[in-house]
C-alpha cells in the first residue's frame, strides 16, 4: 500500500490553524473524522495523546508526527497539516505535522507504507516543496512524484544487483591500520546484505592478507579499488573497476557494490586514479587534482611510516642508558645505545626522506619516477631542505617523468627499451636535482632554520596555543588531510631535534576515543547499547593511538562529538606543550610512553584531562535516550520506522 492511499485531498490542510499541541492533534483528526476514516473523534484523539504522553512526536526538522494505533479507525489514513508561521508542538516549533491512523490490528502493508513517510521526509528538498504546495492536489502530486522515483530507484538497483553476481576489491590506507580494514569490513558486509559475494584484499601494516587469486580475479563482475596511496592494477585490466577512497567505502559500501559494474573498463595503465564520484562516474577537474595531490602524498606516507617509527622507537630506547648514552664525551655513554642511535638517526631517519619522495614520485609516474624521486629526496635532506624538501623532490620527479615519458615515446620502437633502464632515471634524476639543489635547498632550508629557531624559543602563551592548533588538526578530520599533514609537521619537527610538537600530537590523538569510551561508560543513559558496546573498544584504540576508534561516535552525530575531539584533543595538546613535555619517537601509545616520552606521568595526566574534558562536553550535550527500546537498539532514521 502506498502513501498516497492513505492521504488523500480531503485530509490536507494547507492553512493549519492551532496555538499548541492539543488543537493541531484535534484539527487533524477532525480531518479524518470528517473523512470517515474515523469513528469516534473523542476516543480517537484520547489514544493519540496516550501514546503522545509516552513521549513528544516532534521528531526535528520542524515536523511533527503524532500518532496512534487505535480500535476506533475504521482505515489507515493520514491527515497533513501546515503552518508556514510555525506553531509550537511542545518544546518545538514545527511546520509540518502528520497525524497517523493506524487500526488496532493494522497489516504489515500498512506499516510499510508509514515506515516510508518517515524516509520521505529525510528529504530536505522534498520538505521545501511542501511547504511551498499551492493547493492541496500539489501535495498529493509530490507524494506520486516521490514514490514513483523510489520505485525507479529501487528497481535500478534491484537490475544492478541482479547483475553483478561477484565483487572483488582491494583497500589501503596510509597507515595500513584502521581504515583499510574497516572499509572492507564494511564492503563485505553490504554485499552479505545485497546478496552478492564480495571478497576484499586488504593492504595494511603487516603486509597483504586475503590476496585474491587470478581464478577470484577473473570470475569477477566488478572490482572495488577503496585505497588512500597508490596501488598496481595491472591484475585488473579489462575489469570494470571503480576507484575510490576508504572513506567512502565506510560511509557508503552499498552504493559502491552497486554503482561497481557500471564503472569504466580498466584499459592497464599501471596504477590506480582514485575516481571522485563513484557512483557517477563523473570528475570535476579540480576536485581530481585536489585529491590526486592528496593520494600521492598519502602514497609516499605510507612507504615512509615503518621507517620513521622504527628510528625513532631504536632511537628512544637508546636513551633509557642515559639522555647522553650516544656521546662518546658524556659519562653516560654506552656503545651498545650509541649504536641503536646510529641506527634511528643516522641510517633510519636519513631514508626517511628519499622514501617519502621516491613513492611520492612512483604514485605519480609508477615505476621510472621512483629513482630519480629518492635521490632527488636525498639531496633534499643532505641540502638541508628536510621533510619539505622532499615533498618538493617527490612532485618533480614525478612530473618530470610523466613528461620524458611523453617526449621519448616519439624515439624508434627499437630504442624504447632503453627508456626504463637508461633515459628516465638519467634525465629525471638529472632534472630533478639540479632544481632541488639550486631553487629549493637554499630558501626551504632557511625557513627551516627559523621555524626550529621560534618553536625552540617561544615562550609559554606561544606554546599553549601551538599544542592546541597541532593536536585539534590532528583529530579534526578522523584520518584525512589535515591529520597527516599535521603528522607530517610533526616528524619534520623530530628530524630538526625539537621533540615538544611531537608530544602534543600523539597526546592529542589518543585523547578523543577514550573520551568517548568515558562517556559510554558515565553517560550511559545516551547512548544505544551497541555505542556502549564500541565504547569499551574505544579505550583499547585509544591507548594504541588510533584515533580512528571515534568514528562510529563521530558519524552517528557529528555536530556534537567532532567538535568535542577538537577541544578535547587541543586541551591535551596545549597543556603538554605547555609543561614541556617531548617525544622522541613518532608513534603514540602506552608501548611508547614509557620509552620515549621525558615525563611519562605528566603525559598520562594530559590525556585524561583532554578526556575528561570532551567527555564531559559530549555527555552534557547529548540528549537522554528514555525509552527501553531505543536503548537497546542501534539509532534509526526516524521514530515512525518503530512506531507500531
Amino acid at each position: 500500500m502506498e502513501i498516497s492511499e492513505l492521504l488523500t485531498a480531503e485530509t490536507v490542510q494547507l492553512n493549519l490553524k492551532g496555538t499548541g499541541k492539543k488543537e493541531i492533534i484535534t484539527n487533524l483528526a477532525t480531518l479524518l473524522y470528517d473523512a470517515q476514516k474515523v469513528n469516534d473523534l473523542d476516543k480517537f484523539v484520547g489514544d493519540v495523546w496516550a501514546r503522545e504522553n509516552e513521549i513528544s512526536t516532534a521528531v526535528g526538522n520542524g515536523i511533527a508526527i503524532p500518532h496512534a494505533k487505535s480500535a476506533y479507525v475504521d482505515s489507515a489514513a493520514i491527515a497533513f497539516g501546515r503552518s508556514i508561521e510555525g506553531i509550537e508542538f511542545g518544546e518545538d516549533k514545527c511546520h509540518l505535522f502528520f497525524l497517523i491512523a493506524a487500526g488496532a490490528n493494522a497489516s504489515n502493508e500498512h506499516l510499510k507504507a508509514l515506515s516510508k513517510l518517515s524516509g520521505f521526509l529525510m528529504d530536505e528538498v522534498f520538505r521545501a516543496r511542501l511547504l511551498l504546495a499551492e493547493t492541496n492536489e500539489d501535495v498529493i502530486d509530490l507524494i506520486n512524484e516521490k514514490e514513483r522515483a523510489e520505485i525507479a530507484e529501487n528497481a535500478q538497483e534491484s537490475a544492478s544487483e541482479e547483475a553483478v553476481k561477484s565483487i572483488v576489491g582491494v583497500t589501503a590506507c596510509t597507515a595500513g591500520i584502521a581504515h583499510t580494514y574497516m572499509s572492507a569490513k564494511a564492503l563485505e558486509d553490504a554485499g552479505t546484505e545485497l546478496g552478492i559475494s564480495v571478497k576484499i584484499e586488504t593492504e595494511g601494516s603487516s603486509g597483504t592478507e586475503n590476496e585474491l587469486t587470478a581464478e577470484e580475479i577473473k570470475a569477477a563482475d566488478a572490482v572495488v579499488i577503496a585505497v588512500d596511496r597508490t596501488v598496481d592494477l595491472e591484475r585488473f585490466s579489462g575489469k570494470h573497476v571503480l576507484q575510490t577512497s576508504t572513506k567512502q567505502a565506510i560511509n557508503e559500501p552499498k552504493k559502491l557494490i552497486s554503482a561497481a559494474s557500471q564503472a569504466p573498463i580498466y584499459q592497464g595503465t599501471g596504477v590506480a586514479n582514485n575516481a571522485e564520484d563513484a557512483s557517477s562516474g563523473s570528475k570535476t577537474s579540480a576536485k581530481s587534482i585536489g585529491f590526486g595531490i592528496y593520494k600521492h602524498l598519502m602514497n609516499g606516507v605510507s612507504f615512509m611510516l615503518p621507517f620513521v617509527v622504527a628510528g625513532g622507537i631504536l632511537i628512544a630506547i637508546s636513551f633509557m642508558f642515559g639522555t647522553g648514552s650516544a656521546d662518546p664525551k658524556s659519562a653516560d655513554y654506552n656503545a651498545f645505545a650509541a649504536f641503536l642511535n646510529m641506527v634511528g638517526g643516522q641510517a633510519a631517519f636519513a631514508l626517511m626522506v628519499p622514501i617519502f619522495a621516491g613513492y611520492v614520485a612512483y604514485s605519480i609516474a609508477d615505476r621510472p619516477g621512483l629513482a630519480p624521486g629518492a635521490i632527488g629526496g636525498m639531496i633534499a635532506y643532505l641540502g638541508g631542505s628536510g621533510f619539505l624538501g622532499g615533498v618538493i623532490a617527490g612532485f618533480v620527479a614525478g612530473y618530470v617523468v610523466v613528461g620524458l615519458k611523453k617526449i621519448f615515446s616519439k624515439l624508434p620502437q627499437s630504442l624504447q627499451g632503453l627508456n626504463p633502464v637508461l633515459l628516465y632515471p638519467v634525465f629525471g634524476t638529472f632534472i630533478t636535482t639540479v632544481f632541488i639543489q639550486y631553487l629549493i635547498n637554499s630558501p626551504v632550508s632557511g625557513f627551516n632554520d627559523q621555524l626550529t629557531a621560534w618553536l625552540s624559543n617561544m615562550n609559554s602563551a606561544n606554546s599553549l596555543l601551538i599544542g592546541f592548533i597541532l593536536a585539534a588538526l590532528l583529530v579534526s578530520d578522523m584520518g584525512g588531510p589535515l591529520n597527516k599533514i599535521t603528522y607530517a609537521f610533526g616528524i619534520q619537527m623530530l628530524t630538526a631535534g625539537v621533540n615538544g610538537p611531537m608530544a602534543a600530537i600523539m597526546c592529542g590523538g589518543m585523547i578523543p576515543p577514550i573520551a568517548l569510551g568515558l562517556a559510554t561508560t558515565i553517560f550511559r543513559n545516551k547512548f544505544t547499547k551497541q555505542e556502549r558496546e564500541t565504547g569499551k573498544v574505544a579505550y583499547v584504540l585509544g591507548a594504541c593511538f588510533i584515533t580512528e576508534g571515534v568514528i562510529p561516535f563521530a558519524g552517528a552525530d557529528p555536530l556534537r562529538v567532532i567538535p568535542a575531539n577538537i577541544i578535547g584533543a587541543g586541551v591535551g595538546g596545549a597543556l603538554s606543550m605547555a609543561f614541556g613535555i617531548t617525544l622522541s619517537a613518532p608513534h603514540g601509545g602506552i608501548f611508547v610512553i614509557p620509552i620515549a616520552i621525558n615525563h611519562p606521568l605528566l603525559f598520562v595526566a594530559c590525556i585524561l584531562i583532554g578526556a575528561m574534558v570532551e567527555c564531559l562536553i559530549v555527555g552534557l550535550t547529548k540528549k537522554a535516550i528514555t525509552t527501553e527500546e531505543a536503548v537497546n537498539q542501534p539509532a534509526k532514521k526516524s521514530e515512525v520506522a518503530s512506531i507500531f
